[in-house]
């Protein structure tokens, strides 16, 4: 490990009303670099005032950006689309910097957000209603989608730049405007989209950010002016903020976590398995809501299929996330230390500690928030390093002799995020995908977390509410349906023109 000076930490303002906004209170919180343990950055932390100064520029927006064509709207995403993709590199940096995961996995991230804003951009087709002449006589029955107005997004530390994308792009698209309270560990993602956003010709008040805590979550959740709510962070807050939000009236959709599981049975591919479990497992340092915690080998897999998984242990190596390392540090010491202690925790359950990664070597800082790839083989249900979300770099082997005793395991979990199953058997990968009671489903894909224009979550207490996110749910979610039904007298106009028509 090296040292290194610490420098003076930036200030991280809010955006609102389309530039930069210091906030109405003095409380700050740090920002870390993962890697270093240095404070980097000073973020604003909200007072109601803040939340209501960007609700109240949401809500002026909205009654001008509704009217934008549709064609317009499209176009000015089309360029974000194009900024982005250029500065793409500049934004996974910055992820890397607050967040810690490595450049290459930043980079992906951004890259999954991308999909969204491109198929945000063709969101026409899906903003198209019904139409039905003549239903009776001389009536004509159509049916449109409308925005619903200011629209709160609450996003978690995990993916600063992904998740978000998630649902601003669509919500933009379809006529919204937006106030985006990101994690506070890592904010400056949103902030560097703000700006591009910004650039490419999004008005002033459609796109707002405020930086917080619980404060700034409250407010959001009770606001009147604020029509829906979509979260994703962890179950517990993910209930709290559906009950709240449904309470104040308003439409929700809120992800929560996850106890992802990969079931292997006797005749899988252990390579192709054993590669899968280690990159779904630890990359991200586990922080990942689709990362595979809990491996259920049936029958006699365990064994050599334990022994491949740490023959790859062996060659991974734990760093600063810019040095070309496979797995970066976890996001804060605090986080880091409560990832530790589920360790022992499993050490003191009776769990068979095959790979213990709390002292490693690493290449990277003294300071940074280190814990390597840790491997637990002979995990009973009862441990909490079963029951519970680590959200760290653990992998968790749990034995079971049939494949109906995997199906039940999986299916008692309270928890229905994602899972796979690792099988050359067809019949048995068709069964399972029917019978798991789970929300997303990887036939040897190890993560399956769907392409865009398919819906993203979970079931159980994975997911408050009836709406996934993006797809054509996410379409759904952020506008309201409304059916017209119009008789008209026959009019007589005219008149020449012979330009060609234009949609603008």
């Amino acid at each position: 490990m090296t040292t290194s000076t610490a420098a003076q930490p930036t200030p991280i303002n809010h955006w609102i009303d389309g530039k930069s906004y210091e906030g109405a209170g003095t409380r700050r919180g740090e920002v870390f670099n993962p890697a270093t343990g240095q404070v980097t950055g000073l973020v604003a932390m909200a007072e109601l005032a803040d939340v209501d100064a960007a609700v109240a520029s949401a809500k002026e927006a909205f009654q001008s950006w509704r009217h934008i064509s549709l064609a317009k709207r499209v176009n000015i995403l089309f360029a974000f689309r194009e900024l982005l993709n250029a500065k793409k590199e500049e934004l996974a940096a910055i992820v890397t910097s607050e967040h810690g995961k490595v450049l290459s996995d930043a980079l992906g991230e951004v890259t999954r957000g991308l999909e969204v804003v491109e198929f945000a951009c063709g969101i026409p087709h899906l903003l198209k209603g019904g139409f039905t002449e003549n239903a009776s006589t001389n009536v004509d029955v159509y049916s449109i989608r409308q925005p619903l107005g200011v629209v709160g997004i609450i996003t978690p530390f995990n993916f600063p730049a992904m998740v978000p994308m998630w649902f601003f792009p669509i919500a933009i698209a379809a006529g919204n405007t937006v106030v985006v309270k990101p994690s506070e560990k890592d904010p400056s993602a949103t902030n560097f989209v703000a700006e591009l956003l910004a650039e490419a010709g999004l008005p002033a008040g459609v796109f707002n950010v405020v930086h917080g805590d619980k404060l700034a979550v409250d407010r959001l959740l009770e606001h009147p002016d604020v029509a829906s709510i979509s979260f994703v962070g962890s179950t517990p807050i993910a209930k709290y903020v559906y009950e709240n939000g449904t309470k104040a009236g308003k439409r929700v959709q809120s992800l929560g976590g996850a106890k992802n599981h990969m079931v292997v049975l006797p005749d899988a591919d252990l390579d192709l398995t054993a590669d899968s479990a280690v990159n779904a497992g630890f990359g991200s340092a586990g922080e990942r809501c689709m990362a595979i915690s809990a491996l259920v080998a049936v029958g006699d897999v365990a064994d050599p299929l334990i022994e491949k998984i740490k023959e790859r242990m062996a060659t991974l190596r734990t760093g600063d996330g810019t040095r070309g390392c496979d797995m970066g540090p976890l996001v804060t010491g605090a986080h880091r230390d409560k990832v530790a202690s589920y360790v022992q925790a499993g050490v003191d359950a009776g769990a068979e500690l095959v790979v213990d990664g709390r002292d490693p070597e690493v290449d990277g800082e003294e300071g940074g928030f280190w814990l390597a790839p840790t491997l637990f083989d002979k995990v009973t249900p009862d441990m909490s390093i079963y029951t519970e979300e680590i959200f760290g770099p653990v992998l968790s082997i749990v034995r079971v002799e049939t494949y109906e005793e995997a199906l039940a395991l999986v299916n008692a979990n309270p928890y229905g995020n994602g899972t796979a199953i690792f099988t050359n058997d067809g019949g048995a990968a068709r069964r399972y995908q029917n019978e798991v009671e789970v929300g997303m489903v990887g036939v040897n894909v190890p993560i399956p977390v769907p392409v865009c224009y398919y819906s993203f979550g979970g079931w159980k207490a994975s997911l408050f509410g009836d709406a996934h996110a993006h797809g054509t749910e996410g379409v759904q979610f952020f506008t309201r349906g409304k059916v017209v039904t119009s008789r008209w007298l026959d009019p007589s106009h005219g008149g020449l023109n012979l330009g060609f028509p234009q949609t603008h």
